[in-house]
């Protein structure tokens, strides 16, 4: 791949790259492969950039590594497999899909333990009385000893999940787990339950910026891109259009929505009697902005969706130059 070009990770299958590829489509942004089983690709309409199809946990690496500008993975992944994430990569920006928790979960049969402090007593008893430590499968290492030292549990060990890590202590080859669950069904069914303060992270697909990759000119120009198109449909899906012709002052009018209701405004004409305002508003307050409109006198107010709106300046491209120190 060149050094010149923006390198974008994204999974190289399942759900993951189905809702990545259209989280780019809906932008105007449409993934192609090279060849149909082909591991790199482009994304049409923007110039240097190259896509490297990757498993979630691969980008994760890789952004760490600096050999992928970015990548779209789970939060769960960049926190459980990079040694400082904070230091290494910037998440850019939640992408709604691909929810879910990474959880400590127990036996159903322990009904005395529903929170950690209780499965600190459990942990601490179970030592005392068979002279082992308790055991909890997972696949989530530092995830686990991060949370649990900060819950003050120190009396366990983890046992290394290669299989189904729910099925573990009907196995018998733990007590209890640290698992990923988008439903809690999968616990249910093996007899397990979820400590009420046992979710150490609500996860879901991010995008994710490199801090040590090489951010050529061309590259940070293809982010800038990017970033202008995501932040666009990202607020036209947020905001509508609204326009309204009455016996009032545009001016004041708008000022009034942008005091009130946080409308920003578009066009102002003025007539004789009266005026036309067009701004833009929160979808939650169209219906808001519309009333306040009629009773200024107003007789029709019309509210319609843009495909993209750019404004002057994009947060997700001023904070990727920020972590850059650009």
């Amino acid at each position: 791949m060149s050094s010149n070009k923006l390198i974008l990770g994204l999974p190289s299958k399942g759900r993951l790259q189905e809702n990545a590829s259209e989280f780019f489509k809906r932008a105007g942004l449409k993934v192609s492969k090279h060849g149909g089983r082909g591991y790199t690709g482009t994304l049409k309409g923007v110039s240097n950039v190259e896509i490297a199809f990757l498993s979630a946990s691969e980008i994760a690496g890789n952004l760490e590594q600096g050999t992928i500008h970015f990548g779209i993975t789970g939060e769960d992944l960049i926190r459980e497999k990079l040694a400082a994430p904070d230091q290494s990569v910037e998440l850019l920006l939640k992408l709604g899909f691909g929810h879910a928790d990474v959880v400590v979960a127990v036996p159903q049969s322990w009904i005395d333990v529903d929170r950690m402090a209780d499965l600190d007593d459990v942990a601490l008893a179970f030592h005392t009385k068979r002279g082992k430590r308790l055991r909890v499968a997972t696949k989530y290492f530092n995830l686990t000893r991060m949370f649990f030292a900060d819950h003050g549990i120190n009396d366990y060990r983890i046992v290394e999940s290669l299989g189904a890590t729910e099925g573990a202590p009907a196995a018998g080859s733990a007590e209890a787990i640290v698992d990923i669950t988008s439903t809690g069904a999968t616990l249910v069914a093996n007899n397990l339950k979820i400590l009420d303060d046992g979710v150490m992270l609500r996860s879901e697909a991010n995008l994710v910026a490199s801090l040590n990759a090489d951010w050529s000119d061309a590259s940070l120009g293809a982010a800038r891109v990017i970033l202008d198109r995501l932040d666009a449909r990202d607020r036209a899906e947020n905001h509508m259009l609204v326009a309204a012709r009455g016996p009032f002052d545009p001016a004041k009018m708008a000022e009034d929505l942008d005091r009130h209701y946080q409308c920003a405004a578009d066009v102002i004409s003025v007539f004789d009697g009266g005026g036309e305002v067009r701004v833009i508003c929160p979808t939650a307050q169209v219906q808001a902005v519309a009333d306040h409109l009629r009773q200024a006198g107003a007789e029709t107010v019309s509210a319609s969706k843009a495909d993209y709106l750019f404004a002057a300046e994009n947060v997700l491209h001023d904070q990727l130059l920020k972590r850059l120190g650009r």
